[in-house]
């Protein structure tokens, strides 16, 4: 049974889509959100919105010394920070790890002809991606994937080109793809775990438009890259 309980909501769920909080010698509630830490942990489920506004009025405090069983603790003001910046390394990290394994594609070509292909089983975009390049490359995924007329279409990351690039150490990674579906799943649950914290308006993020694309100098010889960011 590899199931967990949010000690917030109470609502159960497996261990890979909830948070564990994790008590230091000095008594700090810290996140563990690779679940690595020894001791007792506490896990949650909640959207940081909720947990800031658990931990303000009082809530947290309550739930998590009854978690760690009365043990004199402490809980930073920015805890949902720190979680939503370890969370987003553990995502960046998954998809570098598959980037070394071979199992994902750059380049808007590249990713095209796997798409057309059906070789495509995930799409990424950088959040300052042009709209009409993303756009082109989802239409590529549902006729390779034979689901045209779905609304089947990439993921856009709460991150820029400059953090994705560094993340995978390119230059200029506008869009992504997996082309192995055991290492799609393993990004997706990552993705979804820091998506689902950072709540659906940080998640929700819309590529730049056009007119903001227009507005920045280019340097990549990728049509559907747009401007390439000059910094994070």
């Amino acid at each position: 049974m590899n199931d967990r309980t949010c000690i917030l909501s109470r609502d159960s769920g497996p261990r890979e889509g909830l948070i564990r909080l994790a008590l230091s010698p000095d008594g700090d509630v810290l996140p563990d959100v690779r679940a690595k830490a020894p001791g007792r942990g506490a896990w949650i489920g909640v959207t940081r919105a909720e947990l800031d506004t658990a931990q303000a009025k009082g809530k947290l405090r309550g739930a998590l010394a009854r978690a760690f069983k009365g043990a004199a603790l402490s809980i930073p003001d920015d805890l949902g920070e720190r979680i939503a910046q370890q969370l987003e390394r553990t995502a960046l990290d998954r998809l570098g790890l598959e980037a070394k394994a071979g199992h994902l594609i750059i380049g808007a070509e590249r990713i095209e002809t796997a798409a057309h292909s059906g070789q495509l089983q995930l799409l990424l975009h950088a959040s300052d991606a042009r709209p009409d390049g993303a756009a082109k490359l989802a239409q590529a995924w549902r006729v390779g994937s034979e689901r045209e007329g779905s609304d089947l279409k990439g993921l856009v990351l709460p991150v820029t080109r400059t953090t994705l690039s560094v993340a995978l150490g390119r230059e200029n990674v506008v869009h992504a793809g997996l082309t192995d579906a055991q290492a799609a799943k393993r990004v997706r649950e990552a993705l979804d775990r820091w998506l689902h914290f950072i709540g659906p308006e940080r998640a929700a993020e819309p590529c730049v438009t056009p007119a903001q694309a227009s507005s920045a100098p280019t340097t990549s010889a990728d049509p559907t890259a747009g401007p390439a960011s000059t910094g994070i």
